[in-house]
């Protein structure tokens, strides 16, 4: 595998070389003084560029960085949006192991780049057109502190959705109820997330997919949320949405005496008892 200084030394090179390439930026983990380090960092390079439609209609230009086992340019498929603007991206993971992640930006939106990550640092600037940027900081990834409508919103989606498990869980339609079963976690993690920046005082960062959750949360509480994921059974599932409940019940009642929110209980309550009715219901039911 190729250290990290090779694959600098590499992408580097390769912007030097190239006179279409203006300036070199790097963000994300690499430069995060907060991430742990491990063999799987990506290399987040941006490629601040003139002539950007000539990069893109030599496919082979990236050959240069070594032997793939893949590729992807998302901004080239049908099956995702483009979510870059005029930028385009070369996802590549070699065979050494190494992946970078590179994105070609137009160098008319220079002044956006330097600006739009605090996760951000220059490794080359030809015409001196960047401002220095400050030392990296993962700040605009910290918890924020959510707002009485935002905790609403929150709640409501949480207790809304398991009301769909409960129906996919009885009319026997696995796939659809493990679906909103997810959906539902996700509003139990963006409680937890809420919890977990009151305790700090909003100056850490759960990271993407909440992979640092566990670092901030009791050993029950994180056990709990693991055993909400459920296989793929009945019983089970409905297990894991009567868990989800009552992590979020203690999770968002916690959030809101905090904060000094209004926990809907009367939503708590009637949804409650619909899910137990629901489970019960028999399955040759034609009313509810």
């Amino acid at each position: 595998m190729r250290t990290e200084s090779e694959m600098l030394d590499l992408i580097l090179r390769v912007a030097k070389e190239d006179e279409r390439v203006r300036a070199v930026g790097m963000n994300g983990s690499r430069i995060n003084p907060n991430a742990p380090v491990d063999p799987f960092q990506d290399f987040d390079i941006v490629y601040l560029v003139n002539h950007m439609q000539s990069f893109i209609e030599d496919p082979e230009w990236v050959d240069v960085f070594g032997d793939r086992l893949i590729m992807q340019t998302p901004e080239a498929m049908a099956l995702f949006p483009s979510e870059l603007g005029e930028r385009f991206s070369y996802l590549m993971l070699f065979t050494d192991g190494n992946r970078l992640d590179l994105i070609l930006a137009p160098i008319q939106e220079k002044d956006m780049y330097e600006k739009e990550d605090s996760l951000t640092i220059l490794l080359l600037d030809k015409d001196d057109l960047l401002p220095e940027t400050s030392a990296p900081t993962d700040q605009d990834y910290w918890v924020s502190e959510p707002t009485g409508i935002l905790f609403d919103n929150c709640c409501n989606e949480f207790w809304w959705v398991s009301t769909y498990v409960a129906k996919g869980l009885w009319r026997k339609e696995i796939l659809y109820a493990l679906d909103h079963i997810n959906l539902v976690r996700n509003m139990l993690i963006k409680m937890l997330e809420w919890r977990v920046g009151f305790e700090t005082d909003y100056s850490v960062s759960i990271g993407k997919n909440a992979k640092y959750l566990e670092q901030f949360v009791d050993k029950q509480t994180w056990l709990t949320l693991l055993s909400t994921y459920p296989p793929g059974e009945y019983e089970a599932i409905w297990g894991s949405l009567f868990k989800l409940c009552e992590l979020f019940i203690e999770t968002a009642t916690y959030v809101a005496n905090s904060l000094h929110f209004d926990y809907p209980y009367s939503t708590e309550r009637n949804v409650m008892q619909y899910l137990r009715h629901i489970k019960d219901l028999p399955s040759d039911a034609t009313v509810i």
